[in-house]
């Protein structure tokens, strides 16, 4: 943090700087040297925190390529931060979102984010959106200590080595481990597919890669890569088509859903779509693709019917889930213009484990405090997701838990129980404890300081 000093209290007299220097170091022998340094990390670890409000921000694409889906999360975080102030706010604190637009471009991410840090003198990030985004300013949040709470991405970057990144915690399952239960469902049900892999050139695409390949790599067969934002994807659909494919495996972002489906149907490639959980908002892919076909396709949930993908939590397709109901409250008495999305709900549920996260972290908040809480009790914060956190002083990854599911109609029908497993050689484990969980009455957790 820089130093607010006057500077007319540093250009003193010579001899005043002397007898300053001499009392320094008179004190410091006798500890106040300590004592100086311990203020200051008081200082720098309540950045953004007051009596009555905790400051955070977060970077979304609002405009760009990204926008549409995208742009719907932090509106999710503002109902919930809203519902959660109108109810007493945490420990007596309001709780203000600052959210600024990168466009999905990680130079306008690593200048927004300075804005936030220096400017804005955030408390923290949260849910700061994007694979290629997000990494253009990881070591920029932990070199300023400022707590980086789960990234709005599945990059394993955000939680694989919290020795190098010790601020930084992500939040849904990484691609790696979604990766790795695709390639299982793939290996157990179709065993003799030609497989291609459609992928965004980043760690989105690197990470679902590496997780399929533990279990499919003898069946791959080709493997294209898109840059985001060149949308045209012809030249990679026409290479895996060329190549015999009757399966591909899509990770890849929404818009790019579309535009590979858009190229698929004017040159007649239909092999078995899966697709990531980033990509595969049927409403969303839909509506992209009336837009990109100019209004030749259209549109509607039910252009992805037959695509498989994975769930980690229950949407807006599953109205009578008493979490989702959670949602349509807040959304319906603090959301904005529009209806309640997944989009919507995923920042909800974002927010609703960070506010976990400031009352584990106690009434004294510090940026060290919430980082060690989440280490402590994390593991432990319930919430909407199929499978427990991991977070650990030895992993700062998040949700574990995945579900394959088929659309049909804009929803999702079960093919497989609820699969938890880590990254390496962790197995793939059923598990249904997160069967049956529901809310809190109130709609606000309750979790208990770490002392």
């Amino acid at each position: 943090m820089r130093s607010t000093i006057p500077d007319k209290l540093r250009r003193g007299p010579a001899a005043a700087v002397v007898v300053t220097l001499a009392a320094c170091a008179a004190l410091s022998a006798c500890g106040a040297g300590e004592d100086r340094e311990e203020s200051a990390d008081a200082a720098r670890n309540t950045v953004g925190v007051t009596d009555d409000t905790i400051k955070v921000g977060g970077h979304f694409p609002l405009t760009g390529v990204a926008a549409p889906g995208y742009s719907e999360i932090p509106t999710g975080h503002q109902a919930y931060f809203d519902y959660v102030n109108a109810n007493g706010g945490v420990n007596g604190r309001q709780i203000e979102w600052v959210v600024k637009d990168d466009a999905y471009n990680p130079t306008n991410t690593s200048s927004v984010t300075n804005e936030l840090v220096l400017q804005d003198e955030i408390f923290g990030m949260v849910g700061g959106l994007g694979t290629p985004t997000h990494g253009a300013v990881i070591d920029f949040l932990n070199d300023e200590e400022v707590p980086d709470l789960f990234v709005s991405s599945g990059s394993r970057q955000w939680g694989e080595t919290p020795e190098d990144y010790p601020s930084t915690f992500g939040w849904q399952p990484d691609y790696v481990i979604e990766g790795k239960v695709i390639g299982q469902y793939i290996a157990e049900n179709l065993p003799n597919a030609k497989v291609g892999l459609f992928l965004q050139d980043d760690d989105l695409g690197a990470d679902g890669e590496a997780g399929v390949r533990q279990f499919i790599d003898d069946q791959v067969v080709e493997t294209v890569h898109y840059t985001p934002g060149n949308t045209d994807v012809a030249p990679q659909i026409a290479k895996l088509q060329a190549a015999g494919v009757d399966l591909v495996v899509g990770f890849n972002v929404p818009s790019y859903t579309a535009l590979s489906q858009l190229v698929a149907l004017k040159t007649g490639f239909s092999p078995q779509w899966i697709y990531s959980n980033v990509g595969s908002d049927p409403n969303l892919v839909g509506s992209l693709l009336a837009n990109f076909s100019e209004g030749a396709v259209d549109g509607g949930a039910g252009m992805l019917d037959g695509v498989i993908t994975t769930e980690y939590m229950p949407g807006a397709d599953a109205p009578e889930d008493p979490w989702v109901q959670l949602w349509q409250k807040v959304w319906d008495e603090h959301g904005q213009d529009g209806e309640l999305t997944n989009y919507r709900i995923y920042g909800m549920a974002e927010a609703y484990t960070f506010v976990q996260a400031l009352q584990a972290a106690g009434e004294d908040l510090t940026r060290e405090g919430i980082v060690a809480a989440l280490e402590e009790v994390g593991a432990d914060f319930e919430g909407p997701g199929f499978g427990p956190f991991r977070y650990s002083a030895d992993s700062h990854l998040g949700l574990s838990g995945l579900q394959v599911v088929q659309l049909k109609g804009g929803a999702g029908e079960p093919l497989t129980p609820v699969l938890v497993t880590d990254l390496g050689d962790a197995e793939i484990e059923e598990d249904d404890s997160a069967a049956g969980d529901a809310p809190p009455e109130s709609g606000i957790p309750e979790v208990d300081a770490v002392d």
